[in-house]
């Protein structure tokens, strides 16, 4: 999303588009167009810049203030560009642009803005939304501790880089510390994967396990009194024989859909790839039946074959992935 903001939407091209066109709903401000400043705009000699319009919609997504100074100089067309992404990634893009440049958001809309993130967003970090709202990580966490709902929960968040870690990590530090005592040349990498914590957070287990310390600070002790994470509380030492977990179709979904909201994967043509042809895979997770009933009874076995060829050929790419994985986070924590 950030990176979309910063550098993204500027490679766009820009086309003249009819005002009547657009579409106005909602904005990030509570009290809507500032027409003093967009009186000011008006009268600037200057061409304004492009606004940004939400393709499937043609909602206005940022610019409202140009578009407003834009009719009252009795324009009938207006510089675009446009934004293909789905309506929740524009109202995102909406309260980052207006964080960052043009007539800033006040303090009161920042804090409403970071309450809508936790509603279409709630695995997001702290830094994460703060990012985007324009707040600190410790203002978005004061915010998340005094909002109400359940959607503000979780056991896991989704921070800058994509990656979900544990908001408690206390089972993960444990693990980790008998990870690395019965394994002490294992690469930080590799026990954070088995772990479900961050490379940095089993550094600092390993060096408390090292001066013989408890691996989990005394800040920490004490918060979750529950069972641990069932990832975590079903541990076992790994073994090459061990058959592969079979996943549900509702596993499978949650897991696609994590992968879609990732940016590094939506923001890019190759990850927009990747996105297309695993959602054709979900969609078969999800209606196999139905799916195998559509099929005329002349083709079954003819697909039946396509099929099995195609799920070896995925089988091979699994592999390739999780191989590919392993070697590079092994290299880099080399």
């Amino acid at each position: 999303m950030l990176a979309l903001r910063d550098k993204g939407l500027n490679e766009a091209p820009v086309e003249l588009v009819r005002i009547q066109e657009l579409y106005v709903s909602s904005s990030p401000r509570a009290d809507g167009v500032d027409q003093e400043y967009a009186r000011t705009l008006a009268d600037t000699e200057s061409e304004l810049p492009p606004i940004l319009v939400h393709r499937p919609t043609m909602r206005v997504v940022d610019g409202l203030h140009r578009l407003t100074a834009a009719r009252s100089r009795g324009q009938d067309l207006i510089h675009v560009r446009y934004f293909d992404g789905d309506s929740t990634d524009a109202d995102l893009l909406a309260i980052a642009l207006n964080v960052s440049h043009g007539r800033p958001l006040c303090l009161e809309d920042r804090v409403g803005a970071a309450e809508r993130i936790f509603a279409s967003h709630p695995e997001w970090s702290d830094r994460a939304v703060a990012a985007v709202a324009g707040l600190s990580a410790r203002k978005i966490a004061e915010i998340r501790r005094n909002s109400s709902g359940t959607f503000l929960n979780g056991a896991r968040r989704i921070g800058l880089d994509g990656r979900a870690r544990p908001v408690d990590s206390t089972y993960g530090r444990e693990l980790a510390s008998r990870l690395i005592k019965e394994n002490p040349t294992a690469s930080l990498r590799t026990i954070a994967r088995q772990a479900g914590i961050s490379p940095a957070t089993v550094a600092d287990v390993r060096g408390r396990v090292m001066r013989g310390e408890d691996p989990v600070p005394a800040r920490q002790r004490g918060h979750l009194k529950a069972a641990p994470p069932a990832h975590l509380a079903e541990h076992r030492p790994p073994t090459t024989s061990r058959p592969a977990k079979t996943r549900s179709a509702a596993e499978l979904g949650t897991l696609f859909d994590t992968l879609r909201r990732d940016p590094s994967l939506r923001f890019n043509e190759a990850g927009r790839h990747t996105l297309r042809m695993l959602e054709a895979a979900a969609l078969v997770a999800r209606d196999r039946q139905r799916i195998v009933e559509s099929v005329p009874a002349h083709c079954k076995v003819q697909m039946s074959e396509l099929v099995q060829g195609y799920a070896e050929i995925w089988e091979l790419f699994a592999h390739d992935l999780k191989t590919r994985s392993e070697t590079q986070t092994d290299t880099e924590s080399a």
